[in-house]
C-alpha cells in the first residue's frame, strides 16, 4: 500500500511541474485553451468495511450519507487537467441493518464518522476537448490521485451481545482491542474515479462522477480486530455537480460546437 500511495503521489507532483513549465513557456499566442476550471457537486457517500456485509458498502437507504466537493482545474492541455479538491462528507454504519446473520445482529456494532477531505488529482479528458470548443456535447473523464482525510469517529459497541459471543472469544477480545486503540484523525487517501461531462455551453457544463478512496487504515468505523483486520476501510461517492471553465475572448457567448 505504501509503495502504491509514493507511486500515485510521484505523478502528481510530476504534472504540477509540468504545469508550471507549461506556464511560463506557452508557444500558443492565440490559443483560446482556458487556464482554470471551477466546480461543485454533492451527492451520496458509501463506507465499504467489517460493518458492510456486501462489497457495494453499506448500500442500506438510512446508511447513505451526503455530501459535497469543491474544486479548481489546472488544465495543462486539451485532455489533462490537475485537480485540486475540498470534499466535506459522512460515512455510517450499521451491524443491525443486516439480520440475513443472527451473528452480526449480536455484534451490533455501529458507528459515524466525518471526513474533510484534500486531494490532489490528474483528470484525463477521454476526448480531448479541455478548450470548451466541443467536439462531442458528451464527454467521458478518468482521474486518480492522492490525499489526505481529517476524520471524526464516533463508535458504539453499547449493544454488544457479550453472551453470545462468549466472554474469552475472539470477538470478544477483539472489540476489546479494538475500544483500547484510538481512532485515527486523519488518514491518507487514493481517489480514483470515471466521470461523464456533458456541455451545456463552452464555458458551463454538468457532471455525473464516481469516486473509489482507498485507504490507509482499518478505523474508519473505530472497529478493526473486531472483524477482519486484513483488510482496510474505504469509501466512494457518486455526485451530480456543475462546473464552469474560465475561458478567453468572447466565446462564453457561443454554443457547443457538435460533431457530426
Amino acid at each position: 500500500m505504501k509503495r502504491i500511495f509514493a507511486w500515485v503521489a510521484a505523478m502528481v507532483l510530476t504534472g504540477c511541474f509540468a504545469t508550471r513549465v507549461r506556464g511560463q513557456n506557452s508557444t500558443l499566442p492565440n490559443s483560446t485553451l482556458p487556464k482554470w476550471e471551477v466546480g461543485v457537486s454533492g451527492g451520496i457517500f458509501i463506507y465499504q468495511g467489517d460493518l458492510a456485509p456486501s462489497i457495494v458498502g453499506s448500500y442500506k437507504p438510512s446508511l447513505l450519507s451526503v455530501g459535497g466537493t469543491v474544486y479548481a482545474d489546472r488544465i495543462v492541455n486539451r485532455f489533462l487537467a490537475l485537480r485540486t479538491s475540498l470534499t466535506v462528507a459522512g460515512l455510517k454504519g450499521d451491524d443491525r441493518k443486516y439480520d440475513a446473520e443472527a451473528w452480526r445482529h449480536a455484534r451490533a456494532l455501529r458507528f459515524h464518522t466525518s471526513v474533510t477531505e484534500l486531494s490532489e488529482s490528474f483528470v484525463w479528458n477521454i476526448f480531448d476537448n479541455n478548450d470548451g470548443n466541443a467536439r462531442t456535447r458528451f464527454t467521458p473523464y478518468v482521474l486518480v490521485g492522492v490525499g489526505y482525510a481529517l476524520l471524526g469517529v464516533h463508535r458504539d459497541a453499547s449493544r454488544f451481545d457479550t453472551a453470545y459471543f462468549g466472554a474469552q472469544s475472539v470477538v470478544t477480545n477483539g472489540l476489546k482491542t479494538d475500544l483500547a486503540t484510538k481512532p485515527p484523525q486523519g488518514v491518507a487517501i487514493i481517489p480514483v474515479g470515471v466521470g461523464l461531462r456533458c456541455m451545456v455551453s463552452p464555458a458551463w457544463s454538468v457532471n455525473v462522477e464516481g469516486v473509489y478512496r482507498f485507504s490507509s487504515t482499518d478505523y474508519l468505523d473505530g472497529f478493526s480486530k473486531v472483524g477482519d483486520p486484513s483488510r482496510n476501510d474505504h469509501y466512494y461517492s457518486l455526485e451530480v455537480g456543475v462546473s464552469y471553465a474560465f475561458l478567453k475572448g468572447d466565446r462564453t457567448s457561443k454554443c457547443p460546437v457538435m460533431r457530426e
